[in-house]
């Protein structure tokens, strides 16, 4: 099944940070930093552009969008064609479309440019993975991939302040030029360093992902664009309809289909379905009120961008250093209860955040809010992996964690798309009462979201490994 992480190498080497390592936590490094970076440009993109609000949702949702449908394809392509050669080539892709969102002339120049990047995203990251695990003995593949997630965790965590200190100091293009000279000294050295890899040849579903794809895209426009439309404007309500059409039709090929992206036997299992669903609101909240916050902080508060990447910081950062130490709360409570927890520290904290908020809050109001949603991040993404690992049998664990990330990008896309749709509702940027009006309306949406996610949550039983013909 593509995704499935095979073929690591015997017992023997001493060394427990390769050249395959490295060069491979670099990249996904680059990536993960890339998820977020932008948010705290995205007032400094606004003015040099003069778009609304659609645009920036746009410039977000088109990277975390390709990147989520196309992630398990990726995965395929290495296991086909060969790991190293693919994940070159998302290289490749990526840098090329860095260079030209710093030099896109338009804003949708900008977010062509963004989707580019996710499309390469979705190459790099589930193959450095796949080509870090073949090049680790299997006993110490738990301590390898383990520091290979702690600095992917890392990158999402500062980039909102790496993209504040390069845009406080340099034009907001520098955010993506950085890519460049990293890239160059990478792929050299990967195309020397690494190993080329193979894994199980499956026939990749285009079908599906072409469904996937246009399911997603159609509802993400919906969204963005239902204000500015009007909602009951033809092309609104008829994409909306598009994406409701296609979601069955996505569901009855991945039933059909001889190698499907995304195994319908999985879905049946319901801890799987319920985890990745969790996933899902997780990040809708956390980095739809990211979104909005950064912008919050510097177009109200008037913090520098390097001031508001530091101020979400609790919120970005705390998982990095608590969600480590969860696995023995786990044990104690049960990962489920952990995830239960979590998710309604987020609700308590996005409600905190919403009770904060007026024209002119100062910094110490929101911080409690910022904290809780650390916190919450630090349960909730120290152990989600973990319960749906637990889910599925062992043979499926690669596709079951690529199919995680993909919830995940999701819930980021529609995090972006619907909270920024509830804040041009209820607010906007007329005025600073109306830009408050409208985060405050989108943090309690977002908090909607997490007290049904803690619901489902406690619904969860700890389960046996499911097993799939």
């Amino acid at each position: 099944m593509a995704g499935t992480v095979t073929g690591a190498r015997p017992e023997g080497s001493h060394r427990l940070f390769t050249a395959p390592f490295l060069l491979s936590a670099v990249a996904a490094f680059m990536v993960a930093v890339d998820n977020l970076v932008v948010v705290t440009a995205l007032p400094a993109i606004r003015h040099t552009f003069g778009t609304g609000i659609e645009g920036l949702q746009w410039i977000v949702s088109a990277y975390t969008l390709t990147y989520a449908v196309f992630q398990l394809s990726g995965a395929a392509l290495g296991d086909r064609f060969g790991r190293r050669r693919v994940f070159l080539a998302g290289l490749t892709l990526f840098v090329l479309a860095s260079a030209g969102a710093a030099l896109a002339p338009t804003v949708w120049a900008l977010v062509a440019a963004r989707a580019v990047q996710g499309l390469g995203a979705s190459m790099i990251s589930p193959l450095a993975l796949t080509i870090v695990a073949h090049a680790t003995p299997r006993a110490r593949r738990a301590a390898v991939l383990g520091a290979w997630s702690g600095i992917s965790g890392i990158g999402s965590a500062i980039g909102p302040v790496l993209g504040g200190l390069v845009v406080t100091y340099a034009p907001w293009q520098w955010i993506f030029l950085v890519n460049l000279p990293i890239a160059a000294v990478l792929m050299p050295l990967a195309r020397l360093r690494i190993e080329e890899s193979h894994g199980p040849r499956d026939r990749l579903d285009l079908r599906g992902v072409v469904l996937s794809s246009a399911c997603l895209l159609a509802l993400v426009f919906a969204l963005i664009n239902g204000n500015d439309l009007g909602w009951a404007h033809p092309t609104v309500w008829g994409t909306l309809v598009a994406a409701a059409a296609l979601l069955p039709v996505f569901v009855v090929s991945q039933q059909r289909a001889a190698d499907p992206m995304l195994p319908p036997a999985l879905l049946r299992s319901g801890a799987f379905a319920t985890a990745v669903t969790l996933y899902l609101l997780m990040t809708f909240g956390l980095f739809g009120a990211m979104f909005l916050a950064t912008q919050y902080f510097q177009d109200r508060l008037g913090y520098s961008p390097l001031q508001a990447g530091l101020a979400i910081a609790p919120a970005a950062a705390l998982p990095v250093f608590i969600a480590p130490l969860t696995g023995k709360l786990s044990r104690r409570i049960g990962g489920a209860r952990v995830l239960a927890a979590g998710l309604a520290l987020q609700a308590a904290g996005l409600l905190a955040l919403a009770l904060a908020v007026t024209p002119d809050t100062a910094y110490p109001r929101m911080l409690p809010g910022l904290l809780l949603m650390g916190v919450a991040a630090s349960l909730f993404f120290g152990q989600i992996s973990r319960v749906i690992l637990g889910s599925v049998a062992e043979r499926y664990e690669g596709i079951a964690s690529g199919a995680g990330t993909t919830f995940r990008q999701t819930g980021t896309t529609l995090g972006v798309a619907v909270l920024g749709a509830v804040f041009a509702a209820a607010g906007g940027y007329h005025s600073p009462q109306s830009f408050s009006d409208g985060f405050r309306a989108a943090l309690l949406a977002g908090c909607g979201a997490a007290v049904l996610a803690t619901l489902l949550a406690l619904s969860l039983r700890r389960a046996p490994r499911m097993e799939m013909s």
